[in-house]
């Protein structure tokens, strides 16, 4: 029997455990490590989840433990499971896994996807914050309008009590409040539960598939982090960023994504440049020359467009498309340059506790809020920082209605942003053929 550590962040870790490693005899799993999400280290995989192998359930340990849980618990092998890193990065902790003495793995689609007795459609991207997500619900709305029960299932986000969490179901903002979502689930599943699309989600994602072919006719796999699916997917669409050119060459698993698509859809041609462009149709030729290419606009609505004009403004954006999507702006940015603003602030200054600690990690940032709320503090301190800015308007790019979720006393104006495809084919000939 080896001795095995799972790499994770709170999602492809323990997919990779349920469905290759908690009933498999071979295999001795001392412990999960943490990384990415804050404060999701320190707490335990329950024996509700781990199996009869797990009856006390294993341990969450923060990444900065890794060497030492190594070579305390003569670990024979590491399997490392998140994503939306370097390449580069993965091999650093290669390196680090090796010169502990221990193997290093990345698990593949034979051992970890799933058979759908559904047709099922999945929507991914090379990188955070592509626009995966307004694609999925362009693509989920279109199946709805076909007359077709479709089931969106999202990519895990349990940072609570993965017991509770282990299937969940979401059909209403009520079911939202019910399992606690932080501002990050939220942002994934309000848009689809705004148009009458039920939302499952959760940890066991064996567990998840068979309630969601109870109710649905299609499935969609609403993909998250530049991860692959956790399904076999009968078409895999897959989001490429035009901002981020060669992108799709450099992250893991992003790459995986790019060369398995089957369908290629390049976002944001109304705000890139084509030399960008270019470059990207040069990897498709060369990488994956038999997908099927889409071509889009990001397009963004406001509310008020008026209200910005003239106005100093405090930009909010979605946190994760900022933080290790490392993109600089979002569809706030873009909506204060478009309508006019006077100036848009440097949130830095006004910044509190752990929001402060975002800034100080992801350099990068300097015009722009992300919207963090990995819990009820976070979102605290979240409001605080705005309460904080000195602006006479906050525009606020994320998915969701953040005003209905935090007080404070700045006005809070929506920007919401669709897809828009340009020429055929189109998302509808896919699904014509589909």
């Amino acid at each position: 029997m080896k001795k095995a550590i799972i790499m994770g962040a709170a999602g492809r870790d323990f997919h990779n455990f349920n469905v290759h490693l908690r009933d498999n005899k071979n295999y001795q799993v001392v412990a999960f490590t943490a990384a990415q999400i804050p404060d999701i280290e320190g707490r335990k995989y329950p024996p509700e989840l781990s199996g009869e192998l797990y009856p006390e359930g294993i341990p969450i340990h923060s990444e900065d433990k890794l060497t030492e849980l190594i070579k305390k618990n003569d670990i024979d092998e590491v399997f490392f499971s998140y994503s939306d890193v370097t390449h580069e990065y993965v091999m650093h902790k290669a390196s680090q896994v090796q010169a502990a003495g221990a193997s290093f793995s990345l698990l593949g689609p034979k051992e970890t996807m799933l058979k759908s007795q559904r047709p099922l459609i999945s929507v991914c991207a090379v990188r955070t914050g592509c626009g995966k997500s307004q694609t999925s619900r362009k693509i989920a709305q279109m199946l709805k309008n076909k007359g077709k029960d479709v089931v969106v299932i999202r990519h895990p986000m349990p940072y609570g009590d993965l017991a509770k969490q282990a299937v969940q179901r979401f059909a209403s903002y009520e079911d939202m409040i019910k399992h606690d979502c932080t501002i990050e689930e939220m942002e994934e599943y309000e848009p689809h539960i705004k148009e009458g699309i039920v939302v499952y989600a959760g940890v066991d994602y064996g567990e998840i598939l068979k309630k969601a072919e109870d109710e649905a006719d299609v499935i969609l796999w609403d993909g998250g982090n530049n991860d692959i699916p956790f399904y076999w997917s009968d078409i895999a669409v897959v989001v490429v960023d035009p901002h981020r050119p060669n992108h799709e060459l450099l992250y893991y698993p992003g790459e995986t994504n790019f060369r398995l698509a089957d369908v290629l859809v390049i976002n944001k041609m109304n705000t890139a440049d084509q030399e960008k462009v270019d470059i990207v149709l040069k990897n498709i030729e060369r990488f994956n020359p038999g997908a099927k290419v889409i071509k889009a606009n990001s397009t963004i609505e406001v509310t008020d467009e008026q209200e910005i004009s003239g106005k100093k403004v405090l930009v909010i954006e979605d946190g994760p498309t900022l933080t290790h999507g490392e993109m600089k702006y979002g569809a706030g940015i873009v909506a204060a340059e478009k309508y006019g603003a006077a100036e848009i602030i440097d949130p830095r200054p006004f910044a509190v506790g752990s929001i402060k600690n975002t800034f100080e990690k992801y350099s990068h940032l300097d015009r722009v809020l992300p919207a963090m709320g990995y819990g009820k503090k976070q979102i605290e301190e979240l409001a605080q920082t705005i309460d904080n800015s000195q602006c006479d308007l906050v525009v606020s790019g994320t998915p969701i209605d953040l005003g209905r979720l935090i007080e404070t006393n700045k006005r809070i104006l929506r920007v919401s942003y669709n897809l828009e495809e340009i020429g055929s084919p189109d998302l509808n000939d896919l699904l014509e053929q589909f």
